[in-house]
C-alpha cells in the first residue's frame, strides 16, 4: 500500500505486533514458507510467504504492516498477479476499516470491511480464516464475506 492511499496519521510501526502475526500464521497456515522483514534492522514490513496462493496461483506472499495506533495493512499478492487487502487507517475514498477486493485493490474499488475486530490476533485470524475459505473453495467472493470473523460466517 502507498502512503498517498493515507490520509491522516498512520503511526510507526509496532514490531511486537508484526512477531505475534508471524507466529500466528505458522501456527496457523501449513502453506507458510518463509516469513522475513523487509529491514531487519529497522522493519517497516512482515513479509509471509506461502507455497500455493488462490486459484491458479502456485506462489503468494503477504506484506503486513501494523503501527502502534493499531492501523494495519495486510496486502495479498500472488503469481498470477492477483492483490486485494484489508486495511484499518485514516482516508478519503471509505470507512477506516476497509477491503480492495481482487484482482487489482485499486484505492478506488475500496469498500467497507467485514473486520470489525481492532486486536492483533483477532484481526490476524480474521485475515487467515477468509484467505483459507477462499483458497479451500476458490471462491474469491469468500475474501470479504464473514459476519464477526473470527468469529461467525454469515
Amino acid at each position: 500500500m502507498s502512503d498517498d492511499d493515507r490520509a491522516g496519521e498512520f503511526g510507526p510501526i509496532y514490531l511486537p505486533a508484526l512477531q505475534r502475526i508471524r507466529d500466528l500464521w505458522l501456527d496457523l497456515e501449513p502453506l507458510v514458507d518463509a516469513t522475513g522483514y523487509d529491514d531487519v534492522v529497522a522493519p517497516t514490513e512482515l513479509q509471509i510467504s506461502l507455497s500455493d496462493g488462490l486459484g491458479d496461483a502456485d506462489a503468494a506472499r503477504l506484506d503486513i504492516q501494523w503501527s502502534e495506533l493499531e492501523m494495519y495493512s495486510f496486502h495479498y499478492v500472488d503469481s498470477e498477479d492477483v492483490n486485494w487487502r484489508f486495511d484499518r487507517h485514516p482516508n478519503t475514498h471509505s470507512p477506516e476499516n476497509h477491503f480492495h477486493p481482487p484482482p487489482e485493490a485499486a484505492t478506488s474499488a475500496a469498500e467497507p470491511s467485514c473486520i470489525d475486530v481492532t486486536e492483533v490476533s483477532l484481526v490476524t485470524r480474521a485475515v487467515h480464516a477468509m484467505w483459507r475459505a477462499a483458497y479451500e473453495t476458490g471462491d474469491l467472493d469468500r475474501l470479504n464475506s464473514a459476519s464477526n470473523p473470527p468469529y461467525g460466517w454469515r
